[in-house]
Formats: C-alpha cells, structure tokens, sequence
C-alpha cells in the first residue's frame, strides 16, 4: 500500500505532481507539500544543535594555543567543503534511490526531495526550525561525541574544529538551499550568493533543469562542477546498478519532464 503525503495545514496553490515509473505509465498524484508546523523534535534538536555548537566554540579556545590556531582553520574551511560533498551525496541519493512507499525513508525524505522538482518554492514555505530540525538532530550524532572527546589529547581540538565546522556546514545546507529559491533575500544574503560564499540561486537552476541530474551539491556548490565534469554520480550509479541490480530512478516521483510548447509544433 502506497503511503501518502499529508495534506498540508495551510493552503497551497493547486498542483499536482506524477511519480513516472520505468515503464512511462503515470501513478496516482501526489499532493503538493505546504507549510507545516515543526515538531517538538525539530524544535528541541535546533536548541541543542546550537547548545553543542557553543560547547565546542568553548572548548577549542580554552585548548587551542599559537600556531595551533592555523591548523584548527585549515580543518575548520575542510570541514566546511566536506559539508558541501555530503550535501551532494544525500541529495543525491534521495533523488535517485528508493520508492516513496519505502519505510520512514519515503515519507520523510523520498518524496519531498522529489517533489521539489516540480514545486521548487515548497523549501521557502516553511519557518527555521522546519527547515532545518532534520539536519540539526543528525548532527547532533557527531557533535555530542566530539564534545566528550578527552581534552588531553593533543589532536581533539582539531578534530573538533573539523566536525563543529562540518556540522554547521550541515545545518546551513537547508537554509542556504532555501535562500536560492527565495524570491527576494536581504541584501547581505545576495552578496554572499554573488560572491559564490553560499548556494547562488543562478547556479543552483541547473539543478532544476530537466532530467535534475546535475548540481547535486548544495550548500556552496563549490564541488558541483568538478563532480560533474568527472561523472561522479554516473559512475557511483553504475557502479551500484552492477553490484545490486538496482537501476537508478525507476520511482522517478517529481522528475517528470516539461510539456512540450504547443507553439513550436
């Protein structure tokens, strides 16, 4: 039995979305996904998240002495680009493997990454704790460990300033994503985006230009071209497809393809 998305508590403008199987056959619409409260679980990983990340703050300084300082900026800008790539890698697999039915996946992850496609301007409905809970509990996986990491040893607070640094690159993903489908952001906002510092809105579109296989990577989107240009993703599907027997997008939900203009007939 097929889950269904929830309808959304406040009204949306009507659309529908068709999940496009491998045989070309449209499946049952799928309604759009509007915005909704966050709940006390979002919530409270957003008062945690950002407990955990002044934790670390605290920590490194008190450890960290002279030239010391260098290294935890090397690894803090590394962590900050690693964010990018596993933003890439979600994105990614969420775009391209599994079934909206699939257990707790689907509903939560599966369909709102595919329907995106088709309502680009879902992301910007939703209120900061909406939009960023999911991505605060997970970190939290990582920041808690690193703040229990022993303060003896000498490597800890590098390791930390990679994964405090990672983290936040984490928690920024959603809203820099939002941010570049925003109609109008605050001037700040738009030179950051100019600047290539965050997720541009220009560089982002080729994303959701038809078949959405390209620009996976959406935090700064620095990684995005040259992932692209040695056909990352096409070989990791190629390879996963060998291993498995699995093709990917076979539950292509919100990949459908543009109508054709009748005008050009």
């Amino acid at each position: 039995m097929e889950s269904t998305v929830p309808p959304a508590p406040t009204p949306v403008p009507s659309q529908e979305f068709h999940a496009v199987p491998a045989n070309g056959s449209p499946e049952v619409a799928v309604a759009p996904i509007g915005p909704r409260t966050p709940t006390l679980l979002e919530r409270g990983s957003v008062m945690a998240f950002f407990a955990a990340c002044a934790g670390l703050c605290w920590t490194i300084w008190r450890q960290t002495e002279g030239f010391g300082w260098l290294w935890v900026l090397l690894l803090a800008t590394l962590g900050f680009v690693l964010a990018d790539l596993v933003s890439g890698l979600v994105h990614w697999g969420f775009d391209t493997w599994g079934r909206r039915d699939t257990p707790i996946l689907g509903p939560t992850f599966i369909v709102p990454f595919r329907v995106h496609h088709d309502d680009p301007m879902d992301i910007t409905r939703h209120g900061f704790a909406a939009t960023n809970g999911h991505n605060c509990f997970v970190s939290l996986l990582v920041l808690v460990p690193a703040l229990l990491l022993p303060s003896t040893w000498a490597i800890t607070p590098l390791v930390q300033a990679l994964i405090l640094s990672l983290s936040l690159g984490v928690l920024a993903t959603n809203q820099f994503h939002k941010w570049s489908h925003t109609e109008q952001v605050s001037p700040l906002v738009a030179r950051l985006q100019a600047w290539h510092v965050v997720l541009g809105r220009e560089h982002h579109q080729v994303h959701h230009t038809f078949p959405y296989h390209r620009h996976y990577c959406i935090t700064t989107g620095w990684l995005n071209r040259p992932l692209d240009a040695m056909g990352f993703f096409r070989k990791l599907e190629w390879l996963i497809e060998r291993v498995t027997g699995v093709a990917p997008r076979t539950d292509d939900l919100g990949h459908t393809p543009p109508k054709a203009d009748p005008s050009a007939t």
